[in-house]
């Protein structure tokens, strides 16, 4: 039997009431809920009965996802499925760093508290918006951006799914192109211009801001979204800081993860998303999904 990968869910994937059922009835999550709550009181409230608007601010979006990804995550890991490998998209990396271990859970949500607010910080002085891009390749995406100054393609999503970031008039015209192309651009539910140079000002305050951060060795590999290579101690705090301002290497990552043996990954917190990425990416992998309670019971009975 291959390798499991828990794969940790990404801005965008937040919605009201995410994460109660766990809180209510898992031991192993209300533990998680509990002590981030004391850390950052209100988190609860705006995960299981924030309004929609409340959770879609930066500054709230972040915080309560790290609750709600990692606090599943331990649900699964209680369930007795193990994990081999982790990854997150985007915000989702800095749970998966502490679900591994090489960063302090305390820690590791007071930076992803930070985060929130320099990007936040960010996107009100540079404000921008991104879209996804469906049924052109990246490197279709890619030419069709070039001629724009302020259109980044920023997440590779899957083969036929690149994320683009940036100017909100640029990005409406660049939006005709692709039609124009035989693709179609998605506005995505999001407050700013991410892993694009509109970020610059928010790495450069992280890069300070890690410098204050313990790393350690991890109980597994965690494959970053820059490099789609598994983190290492040495070079931990340069890509936390620098992934902000730079694309997501999705495809690559996933590639990478069955090349070193991966063959079933779980994705871990609100919707589905990942999971959905994964099946377009392979169609030599396991791949489920835990949002709730049911979808637990699910995994533990395919993979009991």
């Amino acid at each position: 039997m291959g390798k499991i990968a828990l794969l940790f869910a990404g801005q965008g994937a937040q919605y009201p009431g995410m994460g109660k059922d766990f809180y209510e009835q898992n031991p192993a999550a209300r533990e998680v809920f509990v002590k981030l709550e004391q850390q950052r009181p209100g988190t609860m409230q705006q995960c299981f009965t924030g309004s929609k608007e409340e959770l879609s601010l930066t500054l709230n979006t972040q915080p309560c996802l790290f609750a709600v990804d990692y606090a599943i995550a331990k649900a699964v890991e209680q369930a007795g499925i193990r994990a081999d490998a982790v990854a997150g998209f985007s915000l989702g990396e800095i749970p998966a760093l502490a679900f591994a271990g090489l960063l302090d859970l305390e820690q590791a949500f007071a930076l992803v508290c930070r985060r929130a607010a320099v990007m936040q910080q960010a996107a009100e002085q540079h404000p921008g918006s991104m879209q996804a891009v469906l049924k052109l390749s990246a490197e279709r995406v890619i030419e069709l951006a070039a001629p724009y100054s302020d259109v980044f393609p920023v997440n590779y999503n899957s083969p036929e799914q690149t994320a683009v970031a940036g100017q909100p008039e640029q990005l409406q015209a660049f939006a005709a192109d692709v039609k124009a192309a035989g693709g179609r651009a998605v506005p995505l539910a999001v407050s700013g211009a991410f892993h694009s140079p509109y970020m610059d000002s928010a790495a450069e305050a992280l890069a300070d801001y890690v410098q204050t951060v313990a790393v350690q060795e991890g109980t597994c590999a965690v494959y970053a979204n820059r490099t789609a290579q598994p983190y290492t101690v040495a070079a931990a705090k340069a890509l936390i800081a620098s992934q902000v301002n730079h694309p997501v290497q999705w495809v690559k990552t996933i590639q990478q993860m069955l090349t070193d043996g991966v063959d079933c990954f779980v994705e871990v917190g609100p919707g589905k998303t990942l999971s959905g990425l994964v099946k377009k990416i392979t169609a030599d992998a396991q791949v489920y999904k835990v949002e709730n309670l049911e979808d637990l019971a699910a995994l533990q009975q395919s993979r009991g």
